[in-house]
């Protein structure tokens, strides 16, 4: 069996909506996709999903990386041989984590199609659903909250607000929210680097006695980890890395000297499954609990992070929802979300056959 064709294509994908984070506001985003044909018939489909903040791709890059390095080296190859194709890949890019995830996705939706198995079983199979959150940008208060009702009625368990920006301004929305909506709801808070150190410790304080917040994720710089780690030292709630953790060498560091207590695993950061799984096993040997998250992906890349989720046991939390505020999404459909839970398609795969 072999590679015969590879196809690479782009799609800007509009948002219903704009949103903000500490350092950038959003109304599309533009995923690369990759058509792995082989010739027995079967393809493979993957997506990446640049973010130049977190993993210095550009679209443009992404585009060029694939079509000039790694579709020379996948043509007239196994894909059945795909730890030796990835290792071989990441070795001739290794800065570009979110084109090698594209090739990595396409390859274990293959193999799931070639076994006629969903890639979640294929990988293991350990649970079938995963709570995920829903994560509301930079927002005025009243905007904020009838975000938060609006996504509550649609059947959200767990809110993620965006900040980083000002440290009362988030208390205050989280302070209102955990008044109208009481223990039931589940609230995380991610500051997107946005803080200092002493920012970040006097967030911690405020919300103690009543937000109770269930984690607060990466609230200081990706460019100092010893920085980092004096927020988690001196935190009453758990510290989650994720710009920090680009890579196993991060996740090993991070860990090895106790700078975090979580870790946010992300496709587009890591290069694909096969590198978050090596990232999961570090976490998992330090007895850190995991999440995945996403940056931009669409149904699809959101599939692929869910099926890895589902498939080990320390993935305990999910941070998947960037297709929900998609208007022309290809892949849409091939991800459920019901009463605040994600549930992955049972078709072989990750369910998609192309536009």
């Amino acid at each position: 069996m072999k590679i015969k064709n590879v196809e690479v294509w782009q799609e800007e994908l509009k948002f219903t909506e704009p949103y903000t984070i500490a350092y950038e506001t959003y109304s599309s985003s533009i995923n690369i996709y990759v058509r792995i044909e082989t010739n027995l018939g079967l393809s493979g489909f993957g997506c990446a999903a640049p973010d130049f903040h977190v993993t210095g791709e550009t679209p443009e890059t992404v585009y060029k990386t694939i079509t000039e390095v790694l579709i020379p080296n996948l043509i007239n190859n196994d894909p059945c041989r795909y730890i030796y194709l990835i290792e071989k890949l990441k070795k001739l890019s290794p800065k570009n984590p979110s084109a090698l995830a594209a090739v990595d996705i396409a390859l274990y939706d293959f193999l799931g199609k070639y076994a006629h198995l969903p890639v979640w079983k294929l990988l293991g199979g350990y649970r079938k659903k995963i709570a995920t959150s829903v994560t509301i940008g930079i927002k005025s208060l009243r905007e904020t909250m009838e975000d938060a009702e609006e996504y509550i009625k649609a059947g959200a368990t767990i809110l993620k607000l965006k900040g980083g920006l000002d440290v009362d301004a988030d208390i205050e929305k989280l302070y209102k929210l955990r008044e109208k909506y009481g223990r039931k709801l589940r609230l995380r808070f991610d500051a997107n680097q946005g803080y200092s150190v002493d920012e970040a410790l006097r967030f911690i304080k405020l919300q103690e006695d009543f937000i109770r917040l269930e984690l607060l994720e990466q609230p200081v710089s990706s460019l100092n980890s010893r920085l980092f780690g004096k927020v988690t030292e001196r935190s009453t709630i758990p510290i989650m890395a994720d710009e920090s953790i680009l890579n196993l060498a991060d996740a090993f560091h991070m860990v090895k000297h106790n700078f975090t207590d979580m870790i946010n695993i992300k496709l587009m950061k890591t290069g694909g499954i096969t590198e978050a799984m090596h990232i999961n096993s570090v976490a998992r040997a330090a007895d850190i609990d995991v999440m995945t998250g996403c940056m931009d992906e669409s149904a699809l890349g959101i599939a692929a992070g869910l099926h890895f989720a589902l498939s080990r046991p320390n993935v305990l939390y999910a941070d998947l929802d960037s297709h929900f505020g998609l208007v022309n999404d290809p892949a849409a459909g091939i991800v459920k979300y019901k009463d605040g839970y994600l549930y992955p398609s049972s078709d072989d795969g990750f369910g998609w056959n192309g536009p």
